[in-house]
């Protein structure tokens, strides 16, 4: 499992290791290394200023010069101020090449980015604010995160950040690599291991090494009931393909028996295009308690209506004991009543808002939190739910404060119907009993595999499709002890 780490958490883990016996020097020759290696595993010997700070940022530069000089790179280095810190001092030190100031106009092939790391707190002014404006960000590499950019955030401070094209990292990413518009200013990102040894974080990346140990596949005895029974409730005949797309979804994850639950009005429309998937007509909130009374997992919400029947159905099923994914219709319906959903809701349940629908029932969360994790973490422990908050960099929360950020978000998945196929994929696997965190978690993966393996002209339809190809994927993956 990848951690994610804030500014401090990382200068926990600096100190933890110095503390321990490496010298400070040691990690930063580590670092410079690794920078240095992955510039020329990506690119032919050519010119080279590195941009030095005063801080270990610009010492990690010293070294990278360095080595790259001794390598046969034509190298110099550009200081905005000379070295600050003991560290960075005897790494300037070793550098016996030549060192001009911040911006000499020379040209270059390729800029490293030494000036400041992922704790600046203040923007970057004069020189420095200059070059950020106008390097082409093809030409960048950065050390630890682009100048400018808030570690903890993702933010360019007052709009000013260098862009690179490669991001050189160390031990664990941190915020700034996975969280928008910060990831799209760090291009490529490589995380370089400088010993630093393990670091325990309520943050990670939302990967397979998250959730595949508890991931549900059948057994050898396994039969229909036993791999889950989940419910899909319909809107009216006029809006019923949503619901027929998270039906699809669960059932393609695995779930053995997936019943969409439709107004009597809407039962032909379904019936004329559902097969594996079952149809039951149901009419009130006492015939929706009685077909949902076997249920394991449920969703309500894609096309249901913003109608007081689809409050009345949250309740009923909030007393079913099946556990809830609760999407679209069935969130913005409690706009003006956000705690009433709050106090149905249990931890089992997952609430999957994009960022509209989360202004709806957090509202003002998301815009004076620092950033989406600490808002979606804020939202599951208001809401006592896990909260799936949608993005290009979802995130994913429960009450408890673990918290996942997905990265393989895909372009393609912005397309009417994704949103619902998520939704049953969930709700597909809560059906199996896998936790809700976790299936959360493994649900956004398999849909962002599935739509970056399809890309350009995918629509909702797909997707159910695509989920068998990503579930062998993960099924040949060795066992993760």
């Amino acid at each position: 499992m990848s951690n994610i780490l804030t500014v401090a958490e990382m200068g926990a883990a600096d100190a933890a290791a110095i503390a321990a016996g490496t010298p400070g020097t040691v990690l930063m020759e580590r670092a410079g290394l690794a920078v240095a290696e992955a510039i020329r595993e990506r690119h032919r010997r050519c010119r080279v200023a590195v941009l030095c700070g005063p801080g270990n940022n610009g010492g990690d530069g010293y070294v990278v010069a360095r080595r790259l000089k001794r390598w046969g790179w034509p190298v110099w280095v550009e200081a905005s101020a000379p070295p600050a810190t003991p560290d960075a001092k005897a790494a300037a030190a070793r550098w016996r090449g030549e060192t001009v100031s911040l911006g000499a106009q020379r040209q270059t092939d390729l800029v490293v980015d030494a000036l400041y790391g992922a704790g600046l707190s203040r923007p970057l002014d004069g020189e420095a604010a200059r070059l950020a404006r106008t390097i082409p960000r093809e030409q960048v590499i950065a050390i630890d995160t682009p100048s400018g950019l808030s570690g903890d955030t993702g933010q360019p401070l007052k709009d000013v950040a260098f862009r690179a094209a490669l991001t050189v990292t160390f031990h664990r990413r941190k915020p700034a690599h996975v969280l928008q518009p910060g990831r799209g200013y760090c291009g490529e990102v490589v995380v370089a291991d400088i010993g630093l040894g393990d670091t325990v974080s309520a943050l990670s990346e939302n990967s397979p090494d998250l959730w595949a140990h508890r991931f549900p596949w059948p057994s050898i005895e396994a039969h229909k009931h036993a791999r889950g029974r989940l419910i899909v409730i319909s809107g009216e005949a006029a809006s019923t393909g949503a619901a027929r797309l998270a039906a699809r979804g669960g059932l393609r994850v695995g779930a053995g028996l997936v019943t969409v639950l439709s107004p009597p009005g809407a039962l032909a429309e379904h019936a004329a295009q559902l097969e594996a998937v079952m149809l039951k007509a149901f009419e009130g909130e006492a015939a929706l308690a009685e077909a949902a009374e076997a249920a394991d997992a449920a969703v309500i919400g894609p096309a249901a209506g913003v109608t007081a029947a689809t409050r009345a159905n949250l309740i009923t099923l909030a007393h079913t004991g099946a556990a809830l994914v609760v999407d679209a219709d069935a969130l913005t319906v409690f706009k003006d009543r956000p705690d009433d959903l709050f106090a149905a809701l249990d931890r089992d349940d997952v609430l999957t808002p994009h960022p509209g629908e989360f202004e709806r029932i957090f509202p003002g969360l998301l815009k004076n939190s620092p950033e989406r994790i600490t808002a979606a973490r804020t939202a599951a422990k208001r809401a006592g739910a896990i909260v799936l908050l949608k993005g290009p960099d979802t995130v994913i929360a429960a009450p408890d404060g673990r918290a996942a950020v997905n990265l393989n978000g895909s372009p393609w998945l912005a397309t009417a119907g994704s949103g619902d196929v998520l939704a049953g994929l969930i709700g597909g696997l809560l059906a199996q009993g896998m936790d809700s965190f976790e299936a959360a978690c493994a649900g956004a993966w398999i849909h962002a595999e599935a739509g970056a393996g399809f890309g350009p002209g995918l629509i909702a339809e797909d997707l159910p499709g695509l989920v068998p190809a990503r579930l062998a994927d993960l099924h040949g993956r060795p066992p993760i002890r």
